[in-house]
């Protein structure tokens, strides 16, 4: 903007010490000044007018300003333990609006924005995962979410946004709430009461036993040979 602003005022001195019997160069030169000082305005707002995404981390948490002023607070999935999400600053490079992944088992990845090769933020059925790494890589986002940021890209541009990732996936581990530990209840076993109790509860069991199930008791097969000897 100051550059612009700097070359109009060396052109008006420049048409101030032109020779009279030019007035067609004069003329000239004022229309270009005032082209200039018009495109000014229009050249502010285009590079107002952007979209800023903040990635961090550490909290799991993306952060978006439109204009300069925050817009939203979303929280993400990035890439889990032994997978990695690339830290920089970066520009979006193709948007598509519903992809599939080639690499693992063509799973959906809708309203992506690829921002480095096959890493893009993208939408996710998971949503119960966000706000912990969850991810291969990529930084998920639920589907709403997703295509809020997707059309916010669109509206203004690839060049005017800017996607920013910083913190570290330790760390958003190391805040994670800590599992309950869960009391184990205590189960009684029964006591042995001894022979006696066994003898009970076979007595009981040929008790109810049907007639014709019972074994049969000789009484002359077992003691008739010592009787009649």
């Amino acid at each position: 903007m100051s550059g612009a602003v700097a070359r109009a005022s060396q052109m008006i001195m420049g048409a101030a010490f032109v020779p009279h019997n030019s007035e067609g160069e004069i003329m000239k030169r004022l229309w270009m000044v005032l082209a200039l000082l018009l495109a000014v305005p229009f050249a502010a707002v285009q590079a107002w007018a952007k979209v800023e995404v903040n990635v961090d981390l550490s909290t799991q948490r993306m952060h978006v300003k439109v204009d300069g002023r925050p817009y939203a607070t979303w929280r993400i999935s990035s890439g889990r333990r032994k997978y990695y999400t690339p830290r920089g600053t970066y520009r979006p490079k193709w948007l598509k609006r519903m992809h599939y992944s080639r690499k693992y088992d063509n799973a959906p990845m809708p309203y992506s924005i690829f921002f480095r090769g096959g890493y893009a933020i993208h939408g996710t059925n998971i949503v119960s995962r966000l706000g912990r790494p969850a991810s291969h890589g990529c930084i998920r986002l639920s589907p709403s979410n997703a295509a809020t940021l997707f059309n916010l890209v669109q509206q203004h541009g690839r060049k005017n946004t800017i996607i920013r990732i910083t913190g570290s996936t330790d760390v958003a581990y190391a805040n994670l709430p800590k599992p309950r530990k869960v009391k184990r209840r205590l189960v009684k076993r029964r006591k042995y009461r001894g022979r006696r109790y066994a003898r009970r509860r076979h007595v009981r069991h040929v008790r109810h036993t049907p007639r014709h199930h019972r074994p049969r008791f000789d009484f002359l097969q077992v003691y008739g040979a010592v009787l009649f000897r």
